[in-house]
């Protein structure tokens, strides 16, 4: 097999990411073999049967923590607590107050609705905790001893009753019941899907001269996990944690906490607020404004309800609904991408920092071969030859289940007449302690009785057994660093020419080689990756790499997919550990690959760019990537992920693909749009005709307009605004995130709403110029018949030009403007307008009342002109 002076791939027995290989000493951190069995005060024999009953009541069974998961019916109630919900509730009862029973009935029915999502999601994730639990082993072989001189025993316990110091076998199929260090192992490989989300099953090894990763303890050859179980070959292990103190029991809790709230979430919450005291402050400042000038008391109840009614955005839920329902759906058809959590989609037009691993998703899940170079560091065919040489023969001879990715990619690279040319005969599979593959092979047109040894391996294990002097080994060693410090994996080859005989190659064999010369490797990039990448910058998000690769191999990827990376964009996790929170939230605003990281580092960077005010997204597949998937805005998944991390993602891809990612954003942005303009339109509207109202108040003898008057203008509003569920925004809002900010949106809605209320004032000057000489009762509905048609004018007005940037009056915007215009212009003439007591306008109000329109017209344009061109600057800025 091949080896690395990154180490080789996975399944190879070392770490994939080492570009070159430093002492083989222990990395501080990974207790010898020796130092654990002392640590945990046990031996090779195991524990005696009283040290294992008194280590039981110290440390506790070997489970899982207990979670009691609520029931159905409580995690519905607690939707009931959610802000959104809370302002769904106020509107019911604010129009049940109304008596409009039609309206509050709708509006129970979409609490009810919006609850019973909620509900059967958190169930859906507390039944994937209980299939985690299930991964958990049920029995396990343990050594135990009757008395401190009686030899060890085999026997099966179950592994509730295993605990630290006990020394455990483990062979095929077995599901590892702790978190175990290996004391002896032969042939031992070990999936950790369900904990890393690799498919291929990792090489372990109980030698304490191994190299352990930097990218955390999954990587350390020495250690195996809880919830992996056993691919191939045996192993004896001494158990270092059990219960609540495994990684997997980490993982399970991570699972079972509570979510923070995600970037729609919390501006619900601010705008909830921002509704409600809207909503509670207006009917009392109606009451007191008429109780006061015009000598009115509850008469007017009636109509500070309707106006409170007027205010608040009925159709909120239900254009949130459908904007990301069907969003959501259009992505499930033409992308394959599943939204499970309806605001994750809003949340994904927010996104501006994308945090994701490189492999898989930047590059595919091999490497390729780059370069054969000679020992001059020339280009050199042969090299390669006798790379792929060695690889198909060790493969062949070893009784090897299939090469790894490295071999992989030696035989991809050779030509296959040169492989079979030569005649195999003996090899030596790669071990983590020689860090060497070696093969013997027959030359052809070679000489009679004379065999070729072919070694490839880690730089440093090949050149300990060549006969180049130290200088010579000093400037190969420096000239594979240079290669390994830009980003590439590098093999060493040697060969060496030995007298055929009978005896079987050993260990021994490997000295006095000659020196052939370096190939180096590169991942290769996944086919989409750039184009999608240029695709994510053009809609306004960086993607952060988190990944467990040596930097410099990580800087090489973002270097050949055009991701920039400053000097100083570079972290690795030994220095994320000496930063505290705040210092990390600096740092990792201006860092663009975070190296050597472990899951517990990646929990932090998205805590850390959450706190610098960007909404997050996270890519990730394995159990290992919980925490960090629930410590995003938006958790994302691929369909292969494992399933406890597919069940607790928010959106699930089908295939682990950036482009499948920017449709989501695109599609998020879109409906997040869609919800800001409807927003911004029907807030600052309303505003402005609450303003109105209450200086009608203080302008008028009677009411500016009866309730029903104002709650029929209200639903002919409401169902023209649910045009923006299906409306197409301006490119311009597609290219940056989509983010629903409060104070932002006060402000907004406080301009146009004081330029609405403008120009309900003048209407009212209008319209007492026209009146003047009628009789009081016919003024008063020709005055409420007036205002309403204006109303409805300028809310079509404001539909058509606040729209997100556009100006034309197309799609369904336009015809529902269309119709609200020929609503206020014709009601007024028709037997129903009569039941609602309006009556016809004079001539004069017309003319009067286009002059008001075209005057408010120039104004809605003029800010939204300077709106536009601020928004322009941000974005240059940006």
């Amino acid at each position: 097999m091949a080896e690395t002076s990154a180490a080789a791939a996975p399944g190879a027995g070392a770490p994939p990411d080492e570009p070159v290989p430093g002492s083989i000493s222990p990395e501080p951190g990974v207790p010898t073999v020796l130092e654990t069995l002392r640590r945990l005060d046990s031996g090779p024999r195991g524990l005696t049967e009283t040290q294992a009953e008194e280590r039981q009541a110290r440390f506790g069974a070997n489970t899982l923590p207990a979670q009691r998961d609520p029931s159905w019916p409580r995690l519905f109630v607690r939707g009931l607590r959610d802000p959104f919900t809370a302002v769904l509730l106020c509107l019911g009862l604010v129009s049940a107050t109304a008596t409009s029973w039609g309206t509050a009935c709708v509006i129970l029915l979409l609490v009810a609705v919006s609850c019973v999502l909620r509900a059967t999601g958190e169930h859906r994730a507390d039944r994937s905790m209980a299939a985690l639990r299930d991964l958990v082993a049920a029995t396990a072989t343990v050594l135990r001893r009757p008395g401190d001189e009686a030899s060890p025993r085999a026997r099966e316990i179950p592994v509730a009753e295993l605990v630290p110091g006990d020394v455990i076998r483990l062979g095929p199929g077995d599901v590892v019941p702790a978190d175990v260090r290996l004391l002896r192992a032969q042939g031992l490989t070990v999936h950790q899907a369900p904990l890393t989300g690799e498919s291929a099953p990792a090489a372990k090894d109980a030698a304490d001269a191994v190299r352990a990763a930097g990218g955390g303890d999954f990587d350390r050859p020495q250690l195996c996990f809880q919830g992996s179980s056993i691919a191939s070959g045996s192993g004896t292990a001494v158990v270092l944690t059990t219960g609540a103190r495994t990684r997997f029991a980490a993982a399970h809790g991570a699972l079972a906490a509570r979510r923070q709230a995600g970037a729609f979430d919390r501006s619900v919450h601010g705008i909830s607020w921002i509704l409600i005291r809207f909503m509670l402050l207006t009917p009392p400042l109606v009451l007191m404004v008429n109780a006061a000038l015009r000598d009115r008391g509850l008469e007017t109840l009636p109509f500070a309800v309707a106006v409170a009614v007027g205010l608040t955005p009925e159709m909120l839920p239900v254009i949130v609904t459908t904007c990301l329902a069907r969003g959501a759906a259009q992505l499930a058809r033409g992308h394959g991408v599943i939204v499970k959590r309806l605001p994750a989609l809003h949340d994904l037009g927010a996104v501006d920092v994308l945090c994701l691993d490189k492999t898989g998703t930047l590059t595919q899940d091999r490497p390729t071969v780059h370069r054969a170079l000679d020992p001059h560091g020339r280009d050199d065919p042969a090299v390669l030859r006798w790379a792929a040489v060695n690889a198909w023969w060790t493969l062949q001879l070893a009784d090897l289940p299939a090469p790894d990715a490295l071999d992989d990619a030696l035989l991809d690279a050779a030509d296959e007449d040169d492989l079979t040319a030569y005649d195999g005969v003996a090899a030596i599979p790669f071990d983590a302690v020689r860090r060497l593959a070696t093969a013997v092979v027959r030359t052809p047109g070679g000489p009679l009785g004379t065999h070729t040894l072919v070694v490839k391996g880690a730089v440093e294990a090949v050149l300990d057994r060549c006969t180049a002097t130290d200088e010579e080994r000093a400037r190969l060693l420096a000239l594979a660093t240079a290669h390994a410090d830009g980003g590439l994996r590098v093999l060493a080859v040697a060969t060496a020419e030995r007298p055929a005989r009978i005896r079987d190659c050993t260990p021994a064999d490997e000295r006095g080689l000659t020196f052939r010369g370096f190939v180096t490797l590169r991942d290769a990039l996944a086919p989409t990756a750039a184009q999608a990448l240029q695709v994510l910058a053009d809609r306004g998000v960086t993607v952060r790499i988190l990944t467990g690769d040596h930097p410099g191999t990580a800087v090489r990827t973002c270097r050949d997919l055009g991701i920039t990376v400053p000097e100083d964009g570079v972290l690795t996790a030994d220095r994320i550990d000496g930063l505290t929170d705040a210092e990390l939230t600096e740092v990792a605003a201006r860092t663009v690959v975070f190296a050597r990281c472990a899951p517990e580092h990646k929990v932090r960077i998205a805590a850390a760019l959450r706190a610098g005010g960007h909404t997050v997204g996270y890519l990730g597949d394995g159990v290992n990537d919980l925490p960090a998937l629930r410590a995003a805005d938006v958790g994302i998944a691929p369909r292969d992920a494992v399933p406890v991390a597919r069940e607790s993602a928010d959106v699930v891809l089908a295939d682990k693909d950036l482009t499948a990612i920017g449709h989501a954003i695109t599609a998020g942005r879109h409906a997040g749009g869609n919800i800001a303009a409807y927003l911004r339109i029907t807030l600052s509207s309303n505003l402005g005709n609450v303003i109105a109202m209450l200086g009608a108040g203080l302008l008028l003898p009677f009411l500016p307009m009866l309730p029903a008057q104002v709650l029929a203008q209200n639903l002919c509003f409401d169902a023209a605004q649910l045009a923006f569920a299906c409306d197409r925004p301006h490119p311009r809002v597609l290219r940056r995130p989509t983010v629903l900010r409060p104070r932002a949106l006060l402000r907004f809605i406080t301009g146009f709403g004081a330029l609405n209320a403008v120009a309900d004032l003048a209407t009212f000057g209008v319209l007492a110029f026209a009146l003047h000489g009628r009789d009081a009762v016919d003024g008063e509905a020709v005055f409420h018949s007036g205002w309403f048609s204006e109303n409805l004018l300028t809310q079509a007005a404001v539909m058509l030009l606040l729209r997100a940037g556009r100006r034309r009056a197309e799609g369904p915007i336009g015809w529902a403007a269309a119709a609200l215009t020929a609503v206020g212009l014709l009601l007024p003439l028709s037997p129903p307008g009569a039941l609602l007591g309006l009556t016809p306008l004079p001539p004069l109000y017309y003319l009067l009342l286009a002059a008001v329109l075209a005057l408010y017209t120039a104004g809605l344009l003029a800010v939204g002109a300077r709106d536009a061109r601020l928004a322009a600057d941000l974005e240059k800025q940006a």
